[in-house]
């Protein structure tokens, strides 16, 4: 099923990426304080956005495949 009707990949992956730079943020930051355990440092606010951002990438490509595959099974 690849009628494509609708938002293609890319343009879904667009418009969702800002959330999934927050979403990656957050897991980042929070994975700095649980590292902070074994003695690393916790990570700033600037440093977590950047390395979310950058992990939002293919995040947010990946589910927007995956919102796509859903639009293209709930075409009649």
């Amino acid at each position: 099923m690849t009628s494509q009707a609708g938002w293609s990949r890319r343009r879904i992956a667009i418009a969702l990426y800002p959330f999934g730079v927050g979403a990656m943020a957050v897991n980042v930051f929070f994975a700095s304080l649980i590292t902070s355990w074994l003695g690393l440092p916790v990570l700033g606010t600037a440093a977590s956005i950047l390395i979310g951002a950058l992990i939002a990438v293919p995040a947010t490509h990946a589910f927007a495949g995956h919102i796509r595959r859903l639009m293209d099974a709930a075409q009649p």
